[in-house]
């Protein structure tokens, strides 16, 4: 055999169904990671243990500590409400952790490369897992809105807002999958994605609005803080549901949270995507 024929028996077939097999092709990688999901239940178990020891530790240690601006006195009932919308929006963005990592343990275990040689999308792989991460982080939200509502948290402005919020925490937590995703295609174990993947997002959450008002922050972290897509997802959400946001910032981003949390997450998506697809087609186990 010569060797351009050995190179076109080995090349992956090209994918002929359009944007309809790109869709199918994500389902079915979907359905497997989630099946996976089911069969390894203490993955989602202690995905949950986190969260909750989150909400009860801030709300019971820190949440007559912490005054919330506007509202005189330190009711720990007032910081609970604060606090919730940062506690979901940790939540859904920690979640890229384990995205990066089960990319990684696949990409080590040579499932990458043996998915590569099928006739599939070329982001399938990766649309797939971010989606079945996508419904596993909703039903950690779900559990975490009832311990929540245990704790003392409310919503004040009707059920349709509160959705509104929850789908813009949602959608902050699938755009930051991309990110782990990428992380998960540039390094060599499972166990150096779950570390890069938790490195960058501590400052992302703590230089934020998510558990302590910004107002008695450093001039130039209070200017980073504002203008963290986090920190726009947390303040529309608390808009959304009706809790209290201490003192709202001049910035742009705190004047109109809700547009600038979908417009943030919208762009993370273009970016990281397009650079994780394009990874995955040079990547190798």
């Amino acid at each position: 055999m010569t060797t351009t024929q050995t190179v076109t028996a080995t090349r992956a077939p090209r994918p002929s169904g359009g944007p309809a097999q790109a869709v199918r092709d994500s389902l079915v990688i979907a359905k497997r990671n989630l099946i996976r999901m089911v069969r390894i239940p203490e993955v989602v178990i202690f995905g949950l243990v986190q969260p909750i020891m989150f909400v009860v530790l801030f709300s019971y240690v820190f949440g007559g500590a912490i005054p919330v601006p506007g509202h005189p006195g330190n009711d720990p009932s007032v910081y609970r409400e604060y606090l919730m919308a940062g506690i979901f929006a940790q939540t859904v963005t920690f979640a890229t952790a384990g995205a990066g990592a089960g990319i990684a343990d696949d990409m080590h275990k040579g499932l990458i490369d043996r998915f590569r040689s099928l006739p599939m999308s070329r982001g399938a792989v990766l649309t797939g897992r971010t989606l079945a991460d996508l419904v596993q982080t909703a039903l950690t939200m779900l559990v975490l809105i009832v311990v929540a509502v245990i704790v003392g948290w409310r919503i004040h402005d009707g059920f349709p807002k509160a959705l509104a919020g929850i789908g813009l925490l949602l959608l902050l937590g699938y755009a930051f999958s991309w990110i782990g995703a990428l992380i998960g295609l540039s390094v060599r174990t499972p166990e150096a994605a779950t570390s890069g993947g938790l490195i960058w997002l501590f400052p992302l959450t703590f230089v934020s609005n998510a558990f302590v008002p910004t107002a008695n922050m450093p001039a130039f972290l209070r200017h980073v803080a504002d203008w963290n897509p986090f920190s726009a997802t947390v303040q529309a959400a608390r808009q959304l549901f009706g809790n209290p946001q201490g003192m709202v910032s001049q910035a742009w981003p705190m004047e109109h949270p809700a547009l600038a949390s979908l417009l943030w997450s919208v762009v993370i998506i273009a970016v990281f995507r397009t650079l994780a697809v394009r990874k995955y087609r040079s990547a190798t186990a």
